[in-house]
């Protein structure tokens, strides 16, 4: 799974040319959203095939910041504190969270600096294939 992060003007229209855009190329959102902040909205989204989405974004004219690879965990939802459970081993790992949000399974997206080291850090989160 990949992040795309682009950034949207603070206006009417943007998100809708952003979803227009991946429908008619024929690409599913997995999760994401956007959140704006001194005018400007910076849109976080969750593809499967994140080079498919970036190119969608850029053949619209739409700024592109970043796509990355991500790290889909599940928390213990029954347990209160997993957002500090999981957040703080990755702190101890020593690897910095630099995106958070769910995708549309009520999984926790992670955009991190170094996937490899977050990824056995968080195992005992791991998304179960049911």
């Amino acid at each position: 799974m990949y992040d795309l992060a682009i950034d949207l003007k603070d206006e009417p229209g943007q998100l809708a040319a952003f979803g227009e855009a991946m429908g008619s190329a024929g690409v599913s959102v997995e999760g994401g959203g956007v959140f704006t902040v001194n005018g400007v909205a910076r849109a976080h989204f969750l593809f499967e095939d994140g080079e498919k989405a970036k190119a969608a974004a850029l053949a619209a004219g739409l700024h592109v910041v970043s796509l990355r690879e991500v790290l889909v965990r599940k928390l213990k939802q029954d347990q209160p504190g997993q957002l500090g459970a999981i957040t703080r081993a990755l702190a101890e790992a020593g690897v910095n969270i630099i995106t958070q949000y769910s995708d549309h399974s009520g999984q926790l997206v992670l955009v991190v600096e170094d996937v490899e080291k977050a990824s056995a850090a968080t195992g005992e989160w791991e998304p179960s294939e049911d």
